[in-house]
């Protein structure tokens, strides 16, 4: 378990580091072994002449990289920032009036 948290735990250093190339190495090996397997059960289950057409590998690269994709990309993009909430001191504001009648000011409370 903890080989797996320390595969699937993004890398806050920028660049890539040894460290990242070893993680993203690991990772690609193990897909590429999670890939031939399941490629020879379906050949085994007589889908080959289906695995070798073109629409066939689409298909099968599909199904198989679009689960793959966060696992094969932790490292590679960095995490963005979370998004500032611009209704927040409004927010703070009407919670503040909470529980009394009358509305708020409005235009912020100033006097013209």
């Amino acid at each position: 378990m903890k080989l797996w948290r320390w595969l699937m735990t993004p890398d806050p250093e920028p660049g890539f580091t040894r460290r990242k190339l070893g993680r993203l190495l690991i990772r690609v090996l193990l897909f590429t072994v999670v890939a031939t397997l399941l490629s020879g059960l379906l050949r085994l289950a007589g889908l080959g002449p289906y695995l070798d057409t073109w629409w066939g590998t689409l298909l099968f690269v599909l199904l198989l990289y679009v689960p793959f994709f966060r696992f094969l990309t932790v490292d590679t993009f960095v995490p963005g920032r979370p998004a500032v909430d611009t209704r927040q001191p409004r927010r703070r504001e009407r919670q503040r009036y909470a529980g009394v009648r009358k509305r708020p000011p409005q235009a912020g409370g100033r006097r013209r």
